[in-house]
């Protein structure tokens, strides 16, 4: 009976584990207007900066210093930060990353009216640099 109830106990923690996991690693789908979207501020030293003074004072905080998902919150999130120095991130289209920027999901906050869309254009063209 005892047998029979740790079993059963270590079978449920391994269903919740499996599931928290596929939550964590559930796809971002990003509407097709958005993936298309062009970034209309154009990739300057004024932009970079803009965008790095804001990634600074509000993403670094989870996403690191340098983009790689080390920030001090990091840890604590029920998600994986991304890591925009590696191709995955890379590869989005500026469209993508303002999406995600202003719309939020999950432990990511949402930036729709906290701050302007010239603002996240500018994080997007500074989050370009983060590349290895």
């Amino acid at each position: 009976m005892m047998r029979t109830m740790k079993l059963l106990f270590v079978s449920s923690l391994f269903l919740l584990l499996s599931a928290t996991l596929v939550a964590q690693t559930k796809p971002w789908v990003v509407p097709a207007n958005f993936k298309s979207m062009k970034n209309p501020i154009a990739t300057s030293d004024v932009s970079i900066k803009a965008g790095q003074a804001l990634y600074v004072k509000t993403c670094a905080a989870c996403h690191g210093k340098t983009g790689i998902g080390d920030g001090p919150k990091a840890k604590s999130l029920k998600t994986t930060v991304g890591d925009f120095s590696k191709a995955v991130s890379q590869n989005q289209t500026d469209g993508e990353h303002f999406y995600k920027t202003k719309t939020g999901r999950g432990d990511m906050p949402k930036y729709e009216g906290k701050m302007s869309d010239e603002d996240i254009w500018n994080i997007v063209n500074y989050v370009r640099t983060l590349k290895k």
